[in-house]
């Protein structure tokens, strides 16, 4: 702080202290000439008042704090700019030390779960692994059943099924029918295949599917026409005149989603002609879409469960359409 600060605090400080024990010495001194217990002659209520001194071992603590107020100030900062004989302080070094000390602690415990984390995986692969595979593989244990064999094995789909719903129900949901934003898996509406290979894949390393955002080029014109004519690809009653010029803009939309509205698996291009719709079949959720586009992430998958517990919850994504 700076010197007109640290001056005032300082005399704020003493003054207070030292103000107080004026206060004190002067209530120890008798202004009233009358002797100590002697009726001062101020009655109330039949009350009398007598002249007794402060007590005495309120006075001592008071003076006691005093003492212990200076030398407290003398020892810890409290004086404006000046530090304290000892050179206490609570922020920069202190704090940053504290901070550090913490940061290394969690540090230690996160390494601490993992390991522990790492070990018990370790232990369920040796438990369970034998069983996953046996279930994944042909008899001669290096190659993999087909997918569309295993979704036949009800023993292998009840597994795969408690994959699906240890790993993927949070976002797809316990019954596989998703919500919004993420894809309905039971409806067979595949954004990037529905093939065994192609679920398998899609498990394994990820997907990640971007709509550019469309209202700087088509304005806010544009992208009610282009939602009019892409809302009656699926048989929605639209305005037609609207639609006709929305054909016309959908143009930089066949990219992707083809002339047709159909889409294309290679790309992740959802199929606009079918009437199921990710993030919402309305006409403010379709504009929405066009106007800020969308970016959906499908996590990879292989690096957490291993591919032979992928394939099988493949083999029981697969079911659920087959």
């Amino acid at each position: 702080m700076n010197t007109f600060l640290s001056v005032f605090v300082t005399v704020i400080s003493l003054g207070t202290i030292f103000g107080c024990l004026a206060l004190l010495i002067w209530c120890t001194k008798d202004k009233m000439g009358i002797e100590e217990g002697a009726p001062t002659g101020h009655t109330f209520d039949g009350i009398s008042e007598l002249n007794n001194p402060l007590p005495k071992w309120w006075s001592y603590l008071f003076v006691f704090f005093i003492v212990f107020s200076l030398f407290y100030l003398a020892l810890y900062p409290g004086l404006g700019n000046f530090k304290g004989l000892l050179g206490w302080q609570s922020s920069h070094q202190d704090i940053r030390s504290l901070e550090e000390s913490r940061a290394a602690a969690a540090k230690s415990r996160e390494q601490e779960l993992l390991v522990q984390y790492d070990r018990e995986t370790i232990r369920a692969d040796e438990v369970f692994g034998a069983r996953f595979r046996e279930l994944a593989y042909e008899a001669d244990g290096e190659t993999y059943r087909a997918i569309a064999d295993i979704a036949q094995d009800a023993n292998a789909i009840k597994v795969g099924q408690r994959l699906f719903l240890q790993n993927c129900a949070q976002c797809h949901g316990s019954d596989a029918r998703g919500a919004r934003g993420f894809p309905n898996l039971t409806n067979n509406d595949w954004l990037w295949g529905g093939s065994p290979e192609q679920i398998k894949t899609t498990i394994m390393h990820g997907r990640q599917g971007v709509m550019a955002a469309w209202s700087d080029m088509l304005g806010e014109d544009g992208v009610k026409e282009v939602a009019s004519y892409v809302l009656s690809l699926s048989g929605r009653r639209v305005d037609e005149v609207e639609a006709q010029k929305g054909q016309v803009r959908f143009a930089v939309c066949a990219a992707c989603h083809g002339a047709d509205g159909t889409g294309n698996t290679a790309l992740g291009a959802p199929n606009l002609a079918n009437g199921i719709w990710l993030y919402g079949g309305s006409r403010a959720a379709v504009e929405e879409t066009i106007r800020y586009g969308r970016h959906g992430v499908m996590p990879a998958w292989n690096d957490i469960l291993g591919e032979d517990k992928v394939h099988l919850l493949a083999s029981y994504v697969y079911s659920l359409n087959n």
